[in-house]
């Protein structure tokens, strides 16, 4: 009985004895010197791509916080993804946005796609460095240094969020935060807030809540930000689900902000930078 071969859809044929051939390309020898099955390029074509980005561009790297993740709790990875594809979304269009807390900046570039310009800051060195060290032209984002809880960012933005901020801020200290915030935003600017719920702590891991002084049921998150915008609308997160749900048993809370009030923070009203 003859043994037939399938052809690949890049037109090579796969031998048992010659390893690739039908295209005038070497056989691939394997670990032990003989043929391998495995061709030079990939199998099907359109996968070819992969390789030629990756020769471009070289493999991109974690920074030091979703490292860390990855090698431990690979699954975070997936929730934080979330959480930034739910703020791209939020945000989609405007053309100057702001990031309060950016961390390493790994998952900001999903912001970056959908917005004009993105400015990232974050009040730890080490963290910004590492950012931009590893900056991608094609995806530029201004990252500094910078505490918000001291002095608004310089600028004018239509957007702006903080993930896993609010509940690292000394409740005396939240109000000036926020101010600061509203002060960056332009009067029809968008805020998105999102902080882990404090009915969560019970079940969060010590690495979770190392730091955590300050988190809030939807409540009194919807109560803080309302003293500061109009509108505020509300969204609990479970893992990497976005919803409406009952908020006492979501462990991530979301708030979507629009119209700005102004507000007195520190002596001075919040938006009259803005304004004037």
């Amino acid at each position: 009985m003859t043994r037939r071969t399938r052809p690949r859809p890049n037109g090579l044929r796969q031998s048992p004895r010659a390893g690739i051939e039908g295209d005038g390309k070497k056989p691939v020898r394997g670990p032990q010197g003989g043929p391998s099955l495995r061709p030079r390029g990939t199998v099907e074509p359109q996968y070819q791509h992969c390789l030629d980005v990756q020769k471009e561009t070289g493999f991109a790297r974690f920074g030091y916080m979703s490292n860390q993740m990855w090698h431990e709790d690979p699954k975070k990875i997936l929730f934080n993804l979330a959480r930034y594809k739910f703020v791209a979304k939020m945000l989609k269009g405007r053309q100057a946005v702001l990031e309060v807390g950016c961390g390493d900046a790994f998952f900001s570039r999903m912001v970056r796609q959908e917005v004009g310009a993105l400015t990232a800051v974050d009040i730890d060195g080490i963290f910004v460095d590492d950012a931009n060290a590893h900056q991608d032209p094609r995806w530029p984002i201004t990252c500094f240094v910078h505490d918000l809880v001291e002095r608004p960012v310089p600028g004018v933005f239509d957007g702006a969020y903080s993930l896993d901020v609010l509940e690292h801020i000394d409740p005396r200290d939240e109000r000036r935060f926020l101010g600061h915030l509203v002060a960056s935003l332009a009067p029809t600017g968008v805020l998105v807030i999102g902080t882990p719920s404090l009915e969560s702590q019970r079940h969060a891991s010590p690495i979770s809540k190392a730091g955590h002084v300050n988190c809030k049921t939807q409540q009194q998150l919807e109560t803080l930000l309302g003293s500061f915008f109009h509108n505020v609308f509300s969204f609990s997160m479970n893992d990497e689900v976005v919803h409406t749900g009952f908020a006492a048993m979501a462990h991530y809370l979301f708030a979507v902000c629009c119209t700005p009030r102004s507000v007195p923070v520190g002596g001075s009203r919040c938006l009259a930078r803005n304004r004037a």
